[in-house]
């Protein structure tokens, strides 16, 4: 998985862009995903339509205009249009998801697995879970970390119901889609959205990562991985509305956790205009956008991507809902 924000750690790969989140070690063992139940009722489709924006859609570029990591293929811009759609204000929460899990009886990747993957300053004790994948110390096998219980067994979300949920993977997050008659928004729409009405600057609110000394999103502060001064008032995940929106009422656009986009990864190689791009017909990883909480502010830009494979689930996945519509009356 491309990620970024600790490349000049002793950690990293000094070869390559680093690579902050984890990626799959072996094969998945767990059994297919359950067939869902009925389907969400008035009050989860209500609550599910009461986050979601109307974007008229319209032209931007898509893109950055020189890469920071090659692999993150995201230069040079691209010309791109995109249709109107609906995007949720925020990403969706544990208490969102909690409400589909007990109407639809779906059970995570990481509970069928038997666990995920947390970083390693939000546990208790690191030394006790060993396992971690090659080049990513900072990230720790835990077994029965889940959705319902980010650090593992002993940890709940009991106080984090405006959190996102995390420890999802692009199958699940499909899952609940499916079930809300949402989807996950294309990486085009994804992008078009975060830069909002700053479609050339960096950030979704400008060209400076921390302005007037404001920190605008929730991401690393201190010496990666080992300290985190968390100047931006959080170590792990924050509410998905903890910091101001961007210019069109979007929270959490960059930072906090990575969003699961519909497309398959890859590059969009051409010099005409794209319009309603949806990535590859195929592929082995689906696209992250976003950025994370451990990325630092410099990095957690509106073009960043990311990818991984879609059963992975660890700590920093989450996700928002998007639906197509129709400006006719």
């Amino acid at each position: 998985m491309t990620s970024h924000g600790s490349s000049d750690t002793a950690l990293a790969k000094p070869e390559a862009a680093s690579c902050c989140s984890p990626t799959m070690r072996h094969p998945r063992i767990g059994g297919a995903a359950p067939s869902l139940q009925s389907r969400a009722s008035d009050d989860l489709d209500a609550n599910v339509k009461s986050t979601l924006i109307q974007l008229k859609g319209g032209f931007f570029e898509m893109g950055a205009r020189i890469s920071k990591y090659a692999d993150d293929m995201d230069s040079p811009p691209r010309r791109v249009a995109v249709s109107a759609f609906q995007l949720a204000r925020f990403a969706v929460t544990n208490a969102l998801f909690a409400r589909f899990v007990m109407e639809s009886g779906y059970v995570t990747t990481a509970e069928r697995e038997g666990g995920s993957f947390v970083f390693h300053l939000l546990l208790d004790d690191p030394q006790a879970h060993i396992n971690a994948p090659a080049g990513t110390p900072w990230w720790r096998e835990v077994t029965g970390a889940c959705w319902s219980a980010p650090e593992g067994p002993r940890s709940d979300i009991s106080a984090r119901g405006d959190h996102p949920v995390t420890h999802v993977s692009w199958e699940d997050a499909q899952a609940f889609c499916s079930f809300t008659h949402t989807r996950l928004p294309t990486e085009a729409e994804w992008e078009f959205a975060a830069r909002g009405k700053h479609k050339r600057a960096k950030y979704p609110w400008g060209n400076t990562a921390t302005p007037n000394g404001q920190h605008q999103h929730n991401v690393w502060q201190g010496a990666f991985p080992f300290e985190n001064t968390v100047e931006d008032g959080f170590l792990g995940t924050a509410p998905v509305d903890a910091f101001a929106p961007n210019g069109i009422g979007l929270y959490n656009m960059t930072g906090n956790v990575w969003e699961w986009c519909e497309d398959w990864y890859g590059t969009y190689e051409t010099k005409q205009m794209l319009i309603n791009p949806s990535g590859p017909a195929s592929g082995s990883r689906r696209v992250l956008r976003g950025g994370a909480f451990f990325h630092r502010p410099s990095d957690v830009r509106s073009a960043n991507r990311g990818s991984t494979q879609p059963g992975l689930r660890s700590f920093d996945l989450g996700f928002r809902v998007a639906r197509t519509y129709n400006l006719s009356p």
